[in-house]
């Protein structure tokens, strides 16, 4: 660990640890930093005859605040600023140097992109969950949750975002993409992840989400009639989605009782939703492009994962520790 310098060090004799600081000091446990070094090592640029780039783990961790605290990249650059917790976090030093500019995070953030590495990263921290021993069951539970996007055409280009779509959704109209998820049945862990615009029904992604080891599959009403669908990238599953309703075809009161029994467990996947949209605010499409939107839903969904058993994880290194 560096020695510290007065700038940060200080002379507080009344600190007291902050929901924040206890929260991060949490995720620094439970993130694998090794990991996600190592997989963005291969395109993160190397020091040369200019000036040497910012410390790579300095980047990610930077980058896990966004998502964790909802910050934009100038927010980003000025929370930094602002919090002592979330420098400590950072691995920031004021007395030694400043916090990377919004442009240095955005710079960082593009690369992500680039290569497509917010889905690898989810990839990768769903293998570290894996090797801890939250191993995904037999049961999948699906669903897709509509992001918005700004519907207005008072910008720039005087145009909505054309990646975007509108749908409706009962007698209100919805503008922007879709998340699909699917999540294990028992753990609620997310373990597939797509994205579309918002008019592309539910059960077009339905195959994406599986992953072909399932006995039972779990969905809401958008999903009745795709047993085909799951026999075929789930040979093994049973069709647990709920029974649909039409104007001239009325469910029965045993097709009523069966979509409340299904409900007990097809509710877990709103807890992902939770996390996703409620904790981490991500409710709310930040920037243009599905491809964009879809690198930060991968990241999310990441941290989503390790956000819910990081009490378990901590468990169990305090357990190797005793050992």
């Amino acid at each position: 660990m560096k020695q510290m310098t007065l700038a940060t060090a200080g002379f507080e004799r009344y600190a007291k640890t902050t929901r924040r600081g206890e929260f991060l000091a949490q995720m620094d446990q439970v993130v694998p930093w090794e990991a996600l070094r190592a997989l963005v090592f291969a395109v993160y640029p190397k020091a040369g005859d200019g000036r040497p780039p910012i410390e790579l783990e300095m980047m990610i961790r930077i980058h896990c605040l966004q998502h964790w605290f909802n910050l934009s990249d100038p927010s980003a650059e000025e929370s930094l600023n602002d919090s002592v917790s979330m420098r400590q976090f950072a691995g920031i030093d004021l007395g030694r140097a400043p916090v990377p500019d919004e442009t240095t995070i955005c710079k960082f953030r593009h690369l992500l992109e680039k290569h497509d590495l917010g889905k690898r990263l989810f990839e990768e921290i769903g293998r570290h969950l894996q090797e801890c021993g939250f191993q995904v069951a037999k049961g999948t539970i699906v669903d897709a949750t509509i992001i918005s996007a700004p519907s207005s055409t008072k910008n720039k280009d005087k145009a909505r975002d054309l990646e975007m779509h509108q749908t409706k959704k009962g007698n209100q109209w919805y503008f922007g993409m879709k998340a699909h998820i699917g999540t294990d049945s028992q753990s609620k862990l997310i373990h597939s992840v797509a994205f579309t615009a918002a008019n592309v029904h539910d059960s077009q992604v339905l195959a994406h989400l599986l992953h072909g080891k399932e006995t039972r599959a779990w969905g809401d009403s958008a999903y009745a009639g795709q047993t085909a669908v799951i026999k075929a990238y789930a040979p093994n599953a049973l069709d647990f989605t709920h029974h649909k309703a039409t104007r001239n075809n009325l469910l029965s009161e045993a097709e009523r009782s069966k979509n409340t029994s299904k409900s007990k467990v097809r509710a877990k996947v709103e807890h992902a939703f939770l996390i996703i949209k409620r904790i981490f605010g991500f409710a709310k499409v930040r920037y243009r492009g599905l491809k964009k939107n879809a690198n930060r839903l991968f990241v999310t969904c990441a941290l989503a994962n390790l956000y819910r058993v990081r009490h378990q994880l901590l468990r169990l290194q305090r357990d190797r520790c005793v050992q």
